[in-house]
């Protein structure tokens, strides 16, 4: 008896990795299937094609139609962006600001309305354009741009990703660079953006001083900062697509005549 007593505990013993393994696996977390139809999964496709798109400069874009998004490149000799110079040496790897143009009542009605989409993306980098010709210490033939048609539903989709993977320091840093043109007498009520007091000269800017930020070097520094990784204050990024959105809506209201 008690010879077979010690069989069964040794069968016992012999058993329990396996079931102990059956059980570990069956607590394993299990991989989800590949959703080809995810929202990251898109935004990420999406992205990889806007940044496939051909690169122009500013200033020799012809007109077309089309909404969706755009990307910003430097590469001048402005000093506080160099890190950003640098990166696109070689290759586009640095943009300066990624930004949008939705049709005229996008997003209204629901998310499959449609309608004709105009000249959205151009005629907001002609904005662009025009703001950057206007300030002191920037030149307009230094700055290029890549951009996508895209429906509106999937605009901010693919603006947050490029927006959190490059943190353009126009889009995640420096606030104001798509700004709506103020009227006379709102200039003096509204506050300076840091990117007017980085960037003075563009018409419609508001004129009160910027309280955090009053002088072009309390800007560089911050710069300085985030390039160097120590810890600065960012604009969340859906903060700055709404910033983007709210800009391009309002520029669209006051697009230049061709």
């Amino acid at each position: 008896m008690a010879r077979k007593k010690r069989n069964r505990e040794n069968t016992s013993v012999a058993r329990s990795p396996r079931r102990t393994e059956a059980r570990q696996s069956s607590l394993l977390p299990r991989s989800a299937p590949y959703d080809p139809l995810d929202l990251r999964t898109l935004a990420e496709s999406m992205m990889r094609v806007v940044l496939e798109q051909p690169i122009h400069t500013l200033t020799s874009l012809e007109s077309f139609a089309g909404s969706g998004i755009y990307v910003l490149y430097y590469t001048g000799d402005f000093k506080a962006y160099k890190p950003i110079v640098d990166k696109n040496r070689d290759q586009w790897e640095g943009p300066i600001y990624v930004g949008e143009a939705t049709r005229k009542g996008g997003r209204k009605g629901g998310v499959l309305a449609e309608g004709p989409p105009g000249k959205a993306i151009f005629d907001r980098l002609r904005n662009h354009e025009e703001s950057i010709r206007q300030v002191s210490n920037l030149d307009v033939e230094d700055f290029w741009c890549r951009y996508l048609a895209l429906k509106d539903f999937f605009i901010p989709l693919c603006e947050s990703l490029l927006i959190d993977k490059y943190e353009p320091i126009w889009n995640k840093l420096i606030d104001g660079f798509g700004n709506k043109v103020l009227g006379g007498r709102r200039q003096p009520l509204q506050q300076k953006s840091m990117w007017d007091v980085l960037h003075p000269g563009r018409r419609g800017a508001g004129i009160s001083e910027n309280k955090k930020y009053p002088n072009a070097e309390s800007v560089v520094n911050l710069i300085q900062k985030f390039f160097a990784r120590k810890p600065v204050p960012l604009i969340p990024t859906d903060q700055a697509v709404e910033a983007a959105e709210k800009s391009g809506k309002m520029q669209s209201n006051r697009s230049p005549k061709n």
